[in-house]
């Protein structure tokens, strides 16, 4: 009897022992070992959720990376054509011609845009936008930049695009009929005007009336082409917008000399090319193409006088590729790009000749001369046309 107690009481206290070590190894992490182990034949859960934790970070960084070499330049450079937001009926800055061409200021920016990156200038499509489609245009990035005579403001430049350099300074006014009898805009009390809808314009000419307590009736029209339509019908005794516009418009009416353009303006409109937001790289280049333009006319180089040899002349040898560097590669452009725009579009000021001096729009004493100091010797000079300097 003492024998077998005792063989039973060693036998609960081996139980105990063994149920004590086991405690002990649960608490406890095993030691990691650093001999190589057996292949693992059915990971467990726990390693499952790590290695797809772990590729998540993997594949958002492939993505980056291919979402960087899908940039801007190489969609239209696989594509092979620039898609360009413009217009289509304002006359000198982006007009349909009866064959369905599209001319203008605005479009041979787009031009010049096109000969730097494809080195052809009319490898361009071009997309006739209302003004109240660009904004959802440009946020939805299915164009390579619009150049559609629009106003550079903060809240579209937050919610729309980049805004490249400023090429043409203008102001809001005023056109009316000259038997309305009006010689100044303060004396539009009791009128109706006609404006654009989603503008600029309609928002400058809520402030004008509220600011000087003038008793004005607005009537909005969606596009461009029913707003001039209205005021030549009469359905408003005036118009506004850009007085760069009201030349354009006043010179396409059968009888131009019948309205007046009012004196003065009311707003500030710096008008230039807008990119989509989310490459930078994009908007550099096209930031650069303006320039271009603008410093080959401050130089005195046109598109028939492009060099193709070292002048000695550092800042134009550099502008052309010839010698020295401004970022071309960084940009993604030839070294030599300046040359293509230059002689396929011309310079800032040809391209100004060519679209809007016949329109009456001299640049001489106007904003749209070159800056004061400008290198060239018969060029307007005294304005505000500038850009950052290629170097």
């Amino acid at each position: 009897m003492n024998r077998y107690l005792k063989y039973m009481a060693g036998a609960v206290l081996l139980v105990i022992a063994l149920a004590a070590m086991a405690c002990q190894q649960d608490a406890e992490p095993p030691a990691q070992s650093t001999a190589p182990t057996a292949a693992i034949t059915a990971p467990t859960e726990p390693a499952a959720m790590t290695a797809e934790a772990t590729a998540m970070p993997a594949d958002s960084e492939s993505t980056s990376m291919t979402n960087q070499g899908d940039s801007r330049l190489a969609s239209v450079m696989s594509r092979g054509t620039l898609i360009c937001a413009s217009n289509d009926s304002l006359a000198g800055f982006g007009f349909a011609d009866a064959s369905g061409n599209i001319t203008g200021f605005d479009i041979d920016l787009c031009r010049a845009v096109a000969a730097a990156v494809l080195g052809d200038a009319d490898a361009v499509e071009y997309r006739p936008t209302t003004a109240s489609e660009r904004g959802p245009t440009m946020q939805s990035g299915e164009v390579d930049i619009m150049s559609r005579n629009t106003t550079w403001t903060s809240s579209r430049n937050a919610t729309w695009g980049n805004f490249a350099p400023t090429m043409f300074y203008d102001g809001q006014g005023f056109m009316v009929p000259k038997n309305l009898g009006v010689s100044g805009m303060m004396e539009l009390g009791g009128s109706s005007v006609c404006v654009q809808q989603g503008t600029t314009t309609e928002l400058n000419l809520q402030d004008f009336i509220a600011q000087n307590d003038l008793d004005i009736e607005v009537v909005v029209f969606p596009d461009n082409v029913a707003t001039n339509a209205a005021y030549t019908s009469g359905q408003c005794d005036a118009l506004t917008t850009d007085r760069s516009g009201l030349v354009s418009t006043r010179a396409g009416f059968a009888s131009p000399d019948d309205h007046t353009i009012l004196a003065g303006t009311i707003s500030e409109e710096p008008l230039g090319p807008v990119v989509p937001h989310g490459d930078e790289q994009w908007f550099d280049l096209v930031s650069a193409v303006m320039s271009m333009l603008i410093y080959a006319e401050a130089y005195g180089i046109t598109s028939s006088s492009v060099p193709t040899a070292v002048t000695g002349d550092t800042a134009i040898d550099r502008l052309f590729g010839l010698e020295g560097s401004y970022g071309q590669e960084d940009m993604g452009l030839s070294m030599t790009a300046a040359q293509d725009v230059i002689r396929a579009v011309g310079n800032y000021g040809e391209i100004y000749d060519r679209h809007l001096t016949p329109l009456d729009l001299q640049r001489e004493g106007s904003r749209n001369a070159l800056w004061a100091n400008a290198p060239c010797t018969d060029c307007p000079k005294g304005g505000q046309v500038y850009a950052a300097p290629l170097r």
